[in-house]
Formats: structure tokens, sequence, C-alpha cells
């Protein structure tokens, strides 16, 4: 294949991605464009033309979001949930990613095999005996349906996956350097804060900004566990969503969908280049 046609399939390539890309943004450039028009405008044929002079509302359906239904309310229960799952998760799994790799015995082996077929068990597998147990569970007067216990629940879910990453790149890092800080004096938990967890920096931003996605857009997992009259995370009210008299008002929840997917985005954009460094290293060190 000569340079000419090189060039030609490259643009052709490029003009059908391109077209690909824009797809994909239509339904986000839409909402985003009615969350800024009248109500009128967003029921009728207007819905998918761009807003006006006459059907223009400005911020006032993201003002009316922000005051309707609790908003703010939800928005702190999914980032704490979001938070503390995620936390628990990068914490947890990559102690126990370091621990399968460092043991490297038959426990161990098995317990890696679990992470691994857990990413392959569909949650609609378990999720009426999951809601179940999370009802009846009481550990301690600790009961695990409400916002500041499902990060637990989570952390069992998103094990396969963290521990799966973790894994392949824990085998890049030489042994000789967590031997090197035992011998000055290192206990293994020092050896894994100081030595270990500074190194798998790449993977804890790729996995933290991937399981960020999943437990903050998650809807099942909270409708099935959390008390839906009590606790409402933002996908939750987003389904719920009502104005007066109980009337769905598609300005504000357009403006509440906007403001929910904004915060992923923005921590997607940011990550985005750590999430192919961590599964690259991962998957070719390891």
């Amino acid at each position: 294949m000569n340079t000419k046609q090189k060039n030609m399939w490259s643009n052709i390539g490029t003009v059908f991605f391109t077209v690909l890309a824009a797809l994909w943004m239509y339904p986000i450039i839409m909402v985003v464009m009615n969350s800024l028009k009248v109500e009128r405008a967003i029921t009728t044929d207007a819905a998918f033309a761009l807003p006006t002079a006459e059907t223009f509302a400005g911020l006032t359906n993201y003002i009316s979001a922000l005051g309707a239904q609790g908003f703010l309310k939800s928005f702190g229960y999914s980032l704490f949930i979001t938070v503390s799952s995620v936390f628990l998760i990068l914490l947890c799994c990559s102690m126990c990613a370091w621990y399968i790799n460092r043991v490297n015995n038959l426990i161990s082996k098995l317990m890696y095999l679990l992470c691994a077929f857990s990413m392959v068990v569909p949650f609609q597998m378990v999720m009426f005996t999951l809601s179940q147990t999370a009802d009846r569970l009481d550990i301690f007067g600790l009961k695990f349906n409400t916002p500041w216990t499902i990060c637990f629940i989570y952390l069992g879910f998103g094990a396969g996956l963290a521990v799966f990453m973790f894994s392949g790149f824990v085998k890049s890092i030489p042994l000789e350097i967590e031997e090197a800080s035992m011998i000055d004096g290192c206990s293994p938990i020092q050896t894994y804060f100081k030595v270990v967890l500074p190194i798998l920096k790449p993977t804890m931003i790729s996995v933290g900004v991937l399981e960020t996605m999943w437990v903050w857009n998650d809807y099942l997992l909270p409708t099935l566990v959390l008390d839906i009259k009590k606790y409402r995370t933002i996908p939750m009210l987003i389904q719920y969503f009502r104005g007066s008299y109980g009337r769905v008002e598609m300005g504000p929840m357009m403006a509440c969908i906007v403001m929910t997917v904004l915060p992923v985005v923005v921590i997607y954009l940011l990550g985005q280049k750590h999430i192919i460094k961590g599964v690259l290293a991962g998957a070719v060190k390891g």
C-alpha cells in the first residue's frame, strides 16, 4: 500500500469516527440544550432545535432543580457513597492484590480466582438475595441498608476488577525494593504504605476513575438496598423527579441530569491518560 492509499484510508477513518463520535455526543447535546429551554419548547417539536429568544430559559431550570426534590441532599448521599466506596475499594483491593502476589500459595491463588470469577457473575443473579441480606443483616447494631454502610456492599462488587488490575501491576514491582525496606526495619504494613502504595499510583488513579463512574451512576443497587422513602441518590432522584402536583417538569429534570453527569465527565477527562497508563502497566508488565 503506497502513501496515497494510506492517506486516503486515514481520511476515511477520520471521517467515520468523527461521525460516530457525533452520534454518541448527540443525546448529551440534546439534554444540555433542553436544560436551557422553557417547558413548552421541550415537549414540542422545538425540543430538537437550538434555544431561541422565545424558548431560552437561562438558568431558571437549574435553580428549580437545585430547590426541588431535595437535590442537594441526594447529591450529598451520592457523594458520600461514592467517596467512601472508592476509598475502601482502592485501599482493601490494593492490599489484597499485594498479598496475593507476595504470598503466592494455594489460598492466595484461590482468592484471586474468586475475585476474577466475580467479574463474570451478573448482578441480576444475586440482587434479590443481596437486598434481603442487607435488610436483615445486623452486626453490632450496624444496618447495611443505609448510605453510611452501603459502601461495604460496593466493596464486594468492585473487588473483582480492582484486584485483577492491581495484581497485574504488583507483579511488575521488584521484590528487592520491598526486601530492602524490611531490612531497614519496616514492618509489612509500613512497607505497603511507604513503598508499594506510591508505586501503585497509576493503577490507583485508573481504578479510582472507573469505580467512581460506576458507583456515581449506579441506580439498581441503591434502589434495592436503600429505603427509597428516606434515602435517594442522584440517579434515584432523577427517576422519581416530580414537580408541582406530581407532574414531571422536563426543564428542571434535564438540568438535574446535566448537573449529575458533569462531575463524572470532569473526573474522567482529568484522569483519562492515567486510565490508559494504568491499564497498559498492568497488562504489559504483568
